[in-house]
């Protein structure tokens, strides 16, 4: 029982950039946990996000990922839309920054204030551009070509998965933002609209792969498929993964975004718009 349960605990690709940033951010979030109060709901989905993150990258469960269609898109349906969104509905952002130690908060705070710092993140935080990149990625890395290169190159399948993450924390931080805009980068409604938006293309890309007669992706067949299982049932089965559970965890994540609108109508923090003057009519 033992060896069985070290066998899914034992990373197939070990990684320490990977095992060095999660242990520093969940030590970061620990040591800001006892300096602010936070809501266990909030406790809970971060670490929720966090282990979802760990066991899709640094467990056995990679293995199959790399060797079965279906398990790779479970993977990336968890690295690129579970796991962002439990992590930004965490709103870890303050707790992690009253983790860190004084003296790299002070350096982060001038960091941020810089002129080079702002052009920057008003380029990669660009609403429309995190949009479009968080589409993209679903979509290029679905290509065969792109999809045989990611398993034949541990480094490109190792930025496949970064890429991934990283764009799902973009994407679900400008849209589950809690403020009004600005200094929100997005207005509450097209927040609330936005996941309608993005979900479209990947449910047809999930319907292409679903009722595709051939096979796509005969690279797993190359590595060799971890289960005994008809090529097309597999392939169908991955592209119902992309079709619907995506397409659920993003309507979860447009109600979220719909929650925090009302919340801002409630308190009258949405902008005003200004009345309209009608223009005096001549008698």
């Amino acid at each position: 029982m033992g060896a069985g349960v070290m066998k899914w605990i034992v990373p197939w690709e070990f990684s320490w950039v990977f095992l060095i940033v999660f242990l520093a951010t969940a030590a970061a979030y620990v040591a800001g946990t006892r300096r602010l109060r936070v809501t266990p709901l909030r406790q809970a989905a971060f670490w929720a996000g966090m282990a979802i993150v760990y066991v899709a990258l640094h467990t056995y469960f990679d293995y199959y990922a790399e060797h079965e269609f279906f398990m790779h898109r479970i993977q990336q349906v968890l690295l690129h839309h579970l796991a962002p969104l439990l992590l930004i509905a965490a709103y870890p952002g303050t707790v992690l920054r009253a983790g860190l130690p004084l003296g790299l908060r002070v350096h982060l705070r001038r960091a941020g204030q810089s002129l080079a710092w702002r052009i920057a993140a008003g380029c990669l935080f660009n609403p429309a551009f995190v949009t479009l990149f968080f589409v993209a990625l679903i979509l290029v890395w679905l290509i065969p070509d792109m999809q045989t290169m990611a398993m034949l190159d541990w480094r490109i399948y190792r930025a496949m998965n970064w890429s991934m993450v990283l764009s799902g924390l973009a994407y679900w931080w400008i849209v589950l933002d809690h403020r009004p805009k600005p200094p929100g980068r997005m207005s509450p409604g097209i927040r609330v609209l936005s996941p309608a938006i993005t979900m479209t293309p990947q449910i047809v890309a999930g319907a292409i792969v679903t009722f595709s007669k051939t096979d796509l992706y005969p690279i797993f067949e190359i590595c060799g498929r971890a289960f005994t299982l008809n090529v097309l049932t597999g392939q169908l089965i991955g592209g119902v993964i992309m079709w619907v559970p995506a397409a659920m965890i993003e309507s979860a994540g447009g109600l979220l975004a719909l929650r925090q609108w009302l919340r801002l109508s409630r308190s009258g923090r949405l902008p005003r718009r200004a009345p309209v003057r009608r223009a005096a009519v001549r008698q």
